[in-house]
């Protein structure tokens, strides 16, 4: 329901920027709005130590949802190889039998006692094999997604989804499996992710016009509207100030945007300046909005 609503409110604010012609692209423009930055939501929980919790589990929910959701519209509508919608739509759907022909065939796997005795065996050692797995599952799907024409952040994220819903017996936990993978992600990829941001974060464009200024808070606010406000039906669920923190961390939102948005310039559907915007827009909501919610968070 909250994300349904996100959508139908991302549509309106997204056109009301064309309207006053902030932006040329009113449809990238609310796929991009509908969107929540996945892994800095859950580092931030983390931190919180409340992902196992009502609340944390309630939020990851909301922002699996909204990745998965905004990364296939914006496979299917924007695809960076230009194809048409209804060639995306029938890629989309062999991939996704690809994936879940993959994701059978390890189940099966599983099964296997002496397959299961081989990767306890060595599991502690150099070989860190149950690493090197969750790797190549990574590789293969983004491979797989990137030569079936769609994004490859779809294959990323259907890789971390993958390990979790084949973790029946919680391994990915109690292995230490899950602290490894949170070590490299966290100490490694998107510290990266940040520095490449930056460095593509085009200053002159972003000063070169007062419509382009006034798109940063703009985007900020929008991302209040469209991904905030939504969070008010989770007061069924858990406090009024946990609901409010969820909002706040629904909004949250930059890596999406930087692809999101970087597509766009590719396709000619946004220009650089309006790019610069929406990504500045994207920085503050994450310097500002977390920290924000920790502060609600501690006060309940």
């Amino acid at each position: 329901m909250a994300f349904g609503a996100s959508l139908g409110l991302s549509v309106i604010v997204a056109h009301l920027f064309a309207a006053v012609d902030l932006v040329e692209a009113p449809l990238l423009i609310s796929i991009v709005l509908a969107a929540t930055a996945f892994g800095i939501v859950v580092a931030v929980l983390s931190d919180a130590e409340e992902t196992a919790s009502r609340f944390g589990q309630l939020v990851i929910a909301a922002a699996s949802i909204a990745d998965f959701a905004t990364v296939i519209l914006l496979s299917l509508f924007f695809s960076s190889t230009g194809a048409s919608f209804e060639t995306t739509l029938v890629l989309l759907i062999l991939f996704l039998g690809v994936v879940a022909a993959l994701g059978v065939a390890m189940a099966g796997a599983r099964g296997s006692a002496a397959l299961q005795a081989a990767v306890t065996r060595l599991h502690r050692t150099s070989a860190q094999i149950t690493v090197r797995i969750a790797f190549l599952l990574l590789t293969v799907l983004v491979y797989l997604s990137e030569e079936f024409g769609l994004e490859v952040v779809m294959g990323a994220f259907l890789a971390g989804a993958m390990v979790s819903l084949l973790d029946r017996e919680d391994a990915v936990r109690s292995t230490g499996l899950q602290d490894k993978l949170d070590g490299i992600g966290f100490g490694i990829f998107i510290p990266i992710f940040f520095v490449v941001s930056g460095v593509k974060l085009d200053l002159d464009s972003l000063f070169s016009s007062f419509d382009t200024i006034v798109l940063v808070p703009l985007t900020v606010i929008a991302l209040l509207i469209v991904r905030g406000l939504p969070a008010l039906v989770y007061r069924r669920f858990v406090p009024s100030r946990q609901a409010m923190s969820a909002g706040l961390l629904q909004a949250t939102s930059l890596s999406f945007v930087v692809a999101a948005s970087q597509i766009g310039v590719e396709l000619g559907k946004l220009d650089s300046a309006a790019a610069a915007g929406l990504v500045t827009g994207g920085v503050i909501s994450v310097l500002v909005f977390p920290a924000v919610a920790l502060t609600l968070l501690r006060a309940t």
